[in-house]
């Protein structure tokens, strides 16, 4: 309920409009999906259901400004904290506006894009769920980077590429992800999460993508530095929309091997595989789980249906405390 009613909002909103305002949407209809979770969990009737809403839209809050700061991450978890508490105060009676989306003074779609197109909120609800057409993330870089990191894996299998073979590296992006990713300074964590040239040495260099190589040890290594400074070329391709990526490498021998496409792995034209997913949480869970507590999380949400309830899981997913 949660992620659907996060994505329908999304489309309501009329993202290119919305964007244009700076506004980050994570932080704005973030509340919206975390509202509509409590209110499952808390059995709100529908009238308080509408005002947890409301409520949800009251907090909306988060813009670009903090781009390449970490606040831009603590959007994500201010909206879902928003929803929590909206759906709180609504389960008290507290009461909220019921245009909190359409109302021309104030109303989200007005006040953070053109008007938006309400319609698309309810298009088909309950005989198609939105969430199905959402991408998943593999890598933890910047989402609108991952094609880039498919198409950088794909050439790595295809041919084999080792940093000492290679001579230059081209990477055509489309220009609202060039504006954001094709320029940025590596030189914190952050930036460097967010910053092609550096993710495209780091990835050719280290054949993965994870956290570890977002490190300061790993950004100030000479090598990777130089590779992403002197080889990596980073420019704006017209024939590149939205999150595509074009990727033209040329080897010091003379061969030149591209790779051109729309979207990345995860992306519903290419979606993860149940392994793939599986594989991502036994890697992040890694040095905060055991393993053995992984495998255990990965068979209850196999099993997530036929679950009395979620306790076990929830008890399974929280870290072991530290001694003293």
């Amino acid at each position: 309920a949660g992620l659907e009613t996060t994505v329908r909002v999304g489309l309501g909103i009329k993202y290119p409009a919305f964007r244009a305002k700076g506004w980050h949407s994570p932080g704005v209809i973030g509340p919206f999906g975390g509202a509509a979770a409590a209110g499952k969990l808390l059995g709100l009737d529908a009238e308080r259901q509408r005002n947890a809403f409301g409520l949800a839209g009251s907090q909306s809050a988060g813009t670009f400004a903090h781009w390449g700061t970490p606040t831009i991450k603590f959007h994500q978890s201010r909206g879902a904290l928003s929803g929590l508490m909206a759906g709180l105060l609504a389960e008290q009676g507290f009461l909220a506006s019921t245009e909190i989306l359409t109302h021309k003074d104030g109303g989200l779609f007005n006040a953070c894009s053109d008007g938006g197109q309400p319609n698309a909120v309810v298009a088909d609800l309950g005989k198609r769920w939105a969430l199905e057409q959402i991408a998943l993330r593999l890598w933890p870089a910047a989402s609108s980077i991952q094609t880039v990191i498919t198409g950088l894996f794909a050439l790595i299998k295809a041919h084999d590429l080792r940093p000492a073979r290679i001579a230059s590296v081209r990477v055509g992006l489309s220009k609202t992800v060039y504006d954001m990713h094709g320029t940025l300074a590596w030189n914190d964590k952050f930036k460097a999460l967010l910053s092609t040239p550096y993710v495209t040495a780091i990835v050719l260099h280290d054949r993965r993508c994870w956290l570890d190589q977002f490190e300061s040890t790993r950004f100030r290594d000479p090598a990777v530095d130089a590779f992403a400074r002197e080889r990596v070329k980073v420019e704006i391709d017209p024939r590149v929309e939205s999150t595509g990526a074009a990727i033209e490498i040329r080897t010091v021998d003379g061969a030149v091997h591209t790779d051109r496409r729309a979207a990345p792995k995860g992306d519903p034209s290419d979606p993860l595989t149940r392994a793939e997913i599986e594989d991502k949480l036994r890697t992040a869970s890694a040095g905060f789980l055991p393993a053995d507590a992984a495998e255990r999380i990965i068979d209850l949400v196999g099993s997530l249906e036929r679950l009395g309830n979620v306790r076990e899981l929830l008890a399974v997913l929280r870290a072991p405390t530290q001694d003293g």
